[in-house]
């Protein structure tokens, strides 16, 4: 007879991973103390070949994952590697620098059965505590990670947190490099008749930006990405140019969030989220338009 701990894994828990050992060991902590039973599901650490090296990635996984390594940069080929790789029917995307709520997958999965062919689930902005949050931090835990509004207004989820079928996984393709992967994967099954769902109670957390650098970088590659699949869509360069025009009025608009949400308790800390606010409009609005001048950018 064959005992259910020999048998394949019901789901593959899939963390593209590059360079990043200590949020990577934070984030299988996590996977591994989810709620379902450990043998129903296996780990995958896509390494998009680190330059810390196979064996610092090895010590850092301590036997929790499988290791496939991904030699084409970015974290699109890595999540198509570890997809390849995964033995489960379902497959469970997260990022290395993530960290899933115990009952993550046990409601990921449960909510894949109640009708959508595949879905993304809630997000929450990590931040460190004991401190006052930088503006960074409080500009994303007003406005980063809205993943209910992708799903049910945009239709698309984020890729830290998506569930799917393995075999949807392969009918739609892999994700694509050097534009919006996550938008783009979820239109192209929706364009194939597949239906999104969002499961609120299957949670992961992401930490937030921790400062100006690492918000602008962020954003430079958003833009980079978003401005590659607009034009992959056929968009036209003047269609562009009119929505970076729509960052300036949306600044008094966001302000008022920033306002009102508790989630930033202090004025001060809202005075900061205020100032990273205008800042990073105001550069995604020159950015928007250096881009189209460059003739697309780069593609990081």
């Amino acid at each position: 007879m064959t005992s259910a701990s020999s048998l394949a894994p019901g789901i593959s828990v899939v963390v593209p991973h590059y360079n990043d050992l200590e949020r990577l060991d934070r984030c299988l902590a996590a996977i591994s103390k989810q709620t379902m039973p450990r043998d129903a599901f296996e780990i995958i650490v896509a390494d998009n070949n680190s330059p810390c090296g196979m064996a610092a990635v090895e010590r850092a996984v301590a036997g929790r994952a499988r290791i496939v390594t991904a030699m084409t940069p970015g974290a699109g080929p890595a999540r198509n590697a570890g997809a390849e790789a995964a033995q489960g029917k379902i497959l469970a995307f997260t990022d290395s620098d993530c960290v899933p709520a115990p009952e993550w997958l046990e409601r990921g999965v449960a909510a894949l059965g109640q009708g959508a062919d595949f879905l993304g689930g809630g997000m929450t902005v990590l931040v460190p505590g004991g401190r006052p949050m930088s503006g960074a931090e409080a500009f994303e835990t007003v406005f980063a990670f809205d993943n209910e509004r992708y799903v049910k207004r945009l239709h698309f989820t984020v890729t830290a947190n998506l569930f799917c079928p393995r075999d949807l996984f392969f009918k739609v393709g892999p994700f694509r490099t050097a534009v919006s992967e996550d938008n783009e994967w979820c239109w192209r099954a929706r364009n194939m008749g597949y239906s999104i769902g969002y499961a609120a109670d299957a949670i992961v957390g992401h930490p937030a930006r921790a400062d100006w650098a690492q918000l602008k970088g962020k954003w430079r590659r958003i833009c980079a990405e978003r401005y590659a699949l607009s034009r992959d869509g056929g968009g036209s360069a003047l269609k562009w140019i009119a929505k970076t025009w729509l960052e300036l009025p949306a600044i008094p608009v966001h302000a008022l969030r920033i306002l009102t949400d508790r989630r930033v308790p202090s004025f001060g800390e809202r005075l900061s989220a205020l100032g990273t606010l205008a800042a990073i409009r105001l550069w995604r609005f020159v950015e928007g338009h250096r881009i189209v001048l460059r003739g697309g950018g780069h593609h990081a």
